[in-house]
């Protein structure tokens, strides 16, 4: 690869761009970070390259695109929480599709193709098997999933008619942290569950919210498939350097393909922390399905990638060390 030449990680300040960051140095590429610093923070793209930008602002990204070789794009920005997603649905729709639009119309304007794009397994919906393959049908329930889903069948149209080459990756949930400590896990509000079960046994939080206790799973609370955020960056770095060697327009699920119930994290955590983590039950939260794990065969055949730390207790483990 030329040493002058960049990959433009959207959203590299936050929690899943800047262990991208991180795992892209370590890979000897240069990563270029445009973030707008409202979720992500500065500190923790560590010492590449940050520009601080909206991707509504056609001028800026211009420039970006005029004076840095951009060799390829990992877009990660935008807004994750399910439960404001169905409470403010415009919110959603204008920064993870509107503001993505002007994103890949700068692309093609300075002629960069290749696109490695960070979905989730929010665009399946209601699981109707489990493990859920890439080939589920796509029926999001709330609209940050129908966001992701927006997005991927715009890059879908894209790569018929524009020549866009493109790899969606569909994780499932993101957890843990580097297991260095270099990097951890911090949003403003914190909406993630293992992160708030910890700030509970930091005692930052009296308790922890259970939300619904009835679903149709053995102990009454929601199925998760977690998955280390570092080995998510592997294989969104194996799909890059796939899609730079011509292996174009793939769809991989992420995932471990085992499930931990909400009261099983829990557990886990007081084992852990040796802290007693309290529960308070509350309603279930509109647009949560009960279950979501994946099969992720098809990025563990295409790009020979396997989890490095695929189990709850070193996920937790590495999320509650500090930085």
């Amino acid at each position: 690869m030329s040493t002058s030449s960049y990959i433009l990680v959207v959203g590299g300040a936050g929690y899943i761009g800047s262990h991208m960051v991180l795992a892209l140095q370590q890979a000897g590429y240069q990563p270029l970070v445009y973030d707008n610093l409202s979720t992500g923070h500065a500190q923790a793209v560590l010492n590449a390259k940050l520009i601080v930008g909206e991707l509504s602002d056609t001028r800026l990204l211009n420039q970006v695109f005029t004076t840095h070789d951009i060799q390829a794009v990992m877009h990660f920005a935008s807004l994750i929480d399910v439960a404001e997603s169905s409470q403010k649905p415009l919110k959603y729709y204008e920064n993870n599709v509107g503001a993505t639009l002007n994103l890949f119309n700068v692309m093609l304007t300075h002629g960069v193709k290749p696109l490695i794009f960070s979905s989730s397994a929010a665009v399946y919906g209601q699981p109707l098997s489990v493990p859920i393959l890439e080939s589920h049908p796509l029926a999001p329930i709330n609209p940050y999933g129908r966001s992701k889903w927006m997005v991927e069948e715009i890059i879908k149209d894209m790569a018929s008619n524009q020549g866009l080459h493109y790899s969606i990756l569909r994780y499932f949930n993101a957890a843990g942290a580097d297991p260095e400590g270099r990097l951890s896990e911090h949003h403003d509000p914190e909406s993630h569950l293992i992160p708030l079960i910890l700030q509970v046994a930091a005692g930052l939080r009296d308790h922890i919210h259970v939300y619904g206790n009835d679903y149709a799973t053995p102990d009454g609370t929601c199925i998760r498939d977690f998955i280390h955020v570092t080995d998510i960056c592997q294989a969104h770095l194996l799909a890059l350097q796939a899609l730079l060697q011509g292996h174009h327009n793939t769809v991989y699920n992420l995932g471990t393909s085992q499930g931990h119930s909400v009261l099983q994290v829990i557990h886990t955590a007081r084992e852990l922390t040796t802290h007693p983590i309290p529960i308070v039950h509350a309603p279930k939260r509109p647009g949560d399905p009960s279950v979501l794990v994946a099969d992720a065969t098809r990025a563990m055949q295409e790009l020979q990638w396997r989890p490095k730390y695929p189990t709850l207790s070193t996920i937790i483990q590495h999320a509650w060390q500090k930085p």
